[in-house]
């Protein structure tokens, strides 16, 4: 049996890790050594690639954060939940949906984002 709420919140967790050390540590014990992480805008295999997009994104936007936002649901291998991205106790500009199918051992393999809302360029 999974714990798809604590996955949902250490894969939150590795996305909002700023220490690089740290960051590599989530990736490194959330994800299988061939995990994938696949949105709209970016594709990462492994941990380097993933631990790399999670870093572009923390550049892109500074000082933000991830949460979740709902439930999590979660069958079998899989699980679904939302989260928003944006400043520490305002209103997120930046809000998407990821799968998540974990491998045998409870692990991450592969996690497909969605973006349902991005802000637009000024």
């Amino acid at each position: 049996m999974n714990d798809f709420d604590a996955i949902a919140r250490r894969y939150i967790d590795a996305w909002n890790a700023t220490d690089p050390d740290t960051r590599a540590k989530h990736v490194a014990t959330l994800w299988t050594e061939d995990g994938s992480y696949i949105d709209p805008l970016a594709e990462a295999i492994g941990h380097d690639q993933i631990t790399g997009t999670i870093a572009a994104v923390q550049d892109q936007f500074p000082g933000w954060t991830f949460r979740l936002v709902g439930p999590v649901d979660g069958h079998h291998d899989q699980c679904r939940f939302s989260w928003e991205l944006g400043p520490s106790g305002d209103a997120a500009p930046v809000a998407g949906s990821d799968v998540a199918v974990l491998a045998p051992d409870g692990r991450l393999h592969s996690v497909y984002g969605f973006l349902d809302r991005v802000p637009t360029p000024s």
